[in-house]
């Protein structure tokens, strides 16, 4: 094999890998205060009437807004980005990079495209569901007096030494069955690109 060619496949999958993260992580910029809201609305459903600490979204974000500032509606933002990149770098980056390395990537079977998109959708997910479990201590504190964690470091830490590795996975095998959708994503994302010809890396269309 050449040396040259490990060296291209390396740049290749990384350059894969980075786009795929960067796009996660800008579009999280926008997006997490209304993610925060949702986390917040979800746990706070599950208590009766008058033990519910907020009426609706809005009113959920004036009231942590109030409490702790814009910032609390970032309560968990750092390491949301570590994991949308870690998920977003190897759910776009690994199927580009496994569907290259096909011997004619465009005449890919439907149900081989299916697998190859499935099987990164579930590996993805594993990978990054411990940065998903922490975003979710660190939101569900925002807005309280007490508070159970310092920080990020501290949350894993604390889950590790208090409930075991198995915590950071409470959770992952519906998150997994919901992510068939984003397999499906994949694949049909693929179909379209094809149908139109367009060249991503080129950024053209052919006629």
């Amino acid at each position: 094999m050449s040396p040259v060619f490990p060296f291209q496949f390396g740049k290749w999958f990384l350059l894969n890998l980075a786009s795929g993260g960067a796009a996660g992580a800008t579009s999280l910029c926008v997006v997490y205060p209304l993610d925060f809201a949702r986390t917040r609305l979800g746990a706070d459903i599950g208590k009766g009437p008058e033990e519910r600490q907020f009426k609706g979204l809005f009113d959920c974000i004036f009231k942590i807004a109030k409490a702790d500032g814009p910032r609390g509606l970032y309560q968990g933002f750092g390491v949301s980005v570590q994991g949308i990149i870690v998920y977003r770098a190897s759910y776009f980056g690994c199927y580009d990079t496994i569907k290259g390395l096909l011997p004619n990537p465009k005449d890919t079977p439907f149900i081989v495209s299916f697998a190859i998109a499935q099987t990164v959708t579930v590996f993805s997910g594993i990978l990054s569901y411990p940065f998903d479990t922490v975003r979710r201590r660190m939101m569900m504190q925002s807005g309280e007096a007490e508070r159970q964690y310092k920080g990020t470091i501290d949350c894993f830490i604390k889950i590790y030494q208090h409930e075991g590795i198995q915590a950071f996975f409470r959770g992952a095998f519906s998150n997994v069955l919901r992510g068939t959708g984003g397999a499906l994503v994949l694949v049909l994302y693929d179909r379209i690109k094809d149908f139109f010809h367009i060249d991503v890396s080129s950024g053209s269309s052919s006629e």
